[in-house]
């Protein structure tokens, strides 16, 4: 019976593949209808209004009546919408509210989840990256056993309790197809518990026992601390003990490439496919839909139109975004979405850089506010995940968390930049590796090549070796513990770094 139900759905996957290849074929037509949907659906609202949306008629009318936006901008709009007031910014009352934190700074952006982009955006996406996984893996049997999520959790907002906020994950828990439901684990009051600590316990006490598991999704940071609990639970060697019919692992929310190494130890085989989302609480964006690139499609049909922001354009007043048309591969680009929830012209912060066009493939390089500028030398995360990874590889070693941050000139000493790195598997000199590592990121940006020839302007790299656990305990102390909360890896100022290394200090 469970043969012929995964069967139905591998059918199901065929048939939602036709419509992937249409907008891989027509993509430029296919994003101007969803504009023209959009812009339809909210004429009538206090937004279409503003900017008369009843006489847009083309891309380019659009481009040059609303303004990039950003999130201080839209949030009056939004906060209004939280307490329960209809057509502002999307049409309707929307009564979800994704939490944003992106990194640990103390404001939150809620985000609206409102049906449509629920239903055609995030929970469509979530079925094209099965679709993908299927077409990938002829032997998926994703609907005979069990797959495992990592999810937040949902609270109501105080000031209008029809309002429900939450972590995009845990809304789309909240709202999973009936169909979908019994081949998920753990139990729906688990996986939505507010207290991680506990979710954390009794998800490792669950899933140290299911035998049948096939699946696992969730950002890699807290699948990590999860895995290590299981680990100590069952004594067990390695997660394949436990679990010996996985085949794929879904992460998403950091990039995985400090993580790959680690990931390798808990599921010591080859067989594993690691498939990369980016779903980010503004929408499901992308997809790997090729194990054998790591790049990730673009879903042009969820509800989301693309614009995107050149670097130069980053920090004028007035910033003009290219239609999809025109971009460049190789460029990055700073994301410019509107969706089906109400986001115009909006920037969530993520830098992305094409890979190819026909069919358009991205990476996540980083995030506007994550790089190091400080002396010209243009360091995205891109570049320091790839850095550490190769001098992990060189080095035999293992990085579980990381931060750096610009050491600014002070009287005649040169610049550079400082590393805390956390260690799962420390190398055998700390020295060498350093060397390495400052030498591997030359390799990967000329920008810092050149700031760093004959140490002219720049010094070799600084790294500190933090204890074990240093960037878990710092994010619980800020209260960010668990979900959808990141390490911030990059900065071009210290308060992070600075952040860390007090709280170090205290705990002595």
């Amino acid at each position: 019976m469970k043969k012929l139900l995964n069967n139905g759905f591998r059918h199901f996957f065929q048939v939602r593949m036709r419509r992937i290849l249409n907008y891989i074929e027509h993509p430029h037509e296919v994003q101007r209808s969803v504009l023209t949907q959009l812009i339809e659906a909210t004429r009538h609202t206090e937004w279409g209004r503003k900017y008369d949306f009843k006489s847009i008629k083309t891309p380019e009318q659009f481009a040059a009546r609303v303004p990039v936006q950003n999130y201080e901008r839209l949030q009056p709009y939004i906060f209004r919408m939280m307490h329960g007031e209809k057509d502002v910014l999307w049409s309707g009352q929307v009564k979800w509210f994704s939490k944003s934190s992106g990194t640990t700074d103390n404001k939150s952006k809620f985000i609206p989840v409102s049906s449509q982009n629920l239903k055609y955006c995030h929970l469509r996406g979530g079925w094209d990256t099965m679709t993908f996984f299927y077409e990938q893996r002829p032997d998926a049997c994703q609907f005979e056993r069990k797959s495992l999520l990592m999810g937040g959790s949902l609270y109501p907002f105080k000031p209008f309790p029809q309002t429900t906020i939450g972590d995009v994950s845990a809304i789309m828990i909240q709202h999973m197809p009936f169909s979908a439901r019994p081949f998920f684990t753990p139990d729906f009051e688990t996986a939505l518990l507010t207290n991680f600590e506990e979710k954390i316990e009794r998800m490792a006490q669950i899933t140290g026992r299911e035998r049948d598991l096939v699946m696992i999704g969730g950002v890699p940071t807290w699948t990590v601390v999860l895995f290590r609990r299981i680990l100590e639970i069952t004594g067990a060697d390695n997660l394949l003990e436990i679990w010996p019919n996985l085949q794929g692992y879904i992460h998403g929310g950091v990039s995985f490439t400090p993580y790959r190494k680690q990931f390798q130890q808990f599921l010591p085989s080859s067989t594993i496919s690691y498939q990369e989302i980016y779903n980010a609480s503004e929408g499901y964006f992308a997809a790997q839909n090729d194990f054998h690139s790591d790049d990730l499609l673009l879903l042009l049909e969820n509800g989301v139109y693309y614009e995107f922001l050149p670097m130069e354009e980053w920090h004028k007043e007035k910033p003009e975004a290219l239609p999809l048309e025109e971009i460049e591969v190789g460029k990055d680009y700073a994301l410019v979405i509107s969706t089906n929830s109400g986001l115009w012209r909006y920037t969530p912060g993520d830098v992305i850089t094409f890979t190819s066009k026909y069919p358009f493939k991205i990476k996540i390089t980083g995030r506007m506010k994550e790089f190091v500028n400080a002396f010209g030398e243009e360091v995205m995360v891109e570049n320091t995940d790839k850095a550490l990874a190769a001098t992990c590889s060189q080095m035999d070693a293992i990085v579980s968390e990381y931060t750096l941050a610009p050491i600014y000139f002070k009287d005649s000493a040169k610049g550079g930049h400082e590393w805390l790195v956390e260690f799962e598997k420390m190398p055998s000199n700390i020295e060498v590796f350093s060397k390495f590592l400052d030498e591997n990121l030359q390799a990967v940006n000329s920008d810092y090549e050149a700031k760093r020839f004959k140490s002219m302007a720049l010094k070799q790299l600084q790294l500190q070796a933090v204890p074990q656990g240093t960037f878990y305990n710092w994010l619980r102390s800020k209260g960010k513990y668990g979900g959808q909360h990141k390490v911030p890896r990059l900065a071009n100022h210290r308060k992070y770094v600075d952040e860390i290394l007090n709280f170090l200090k205290e705990k002595v």
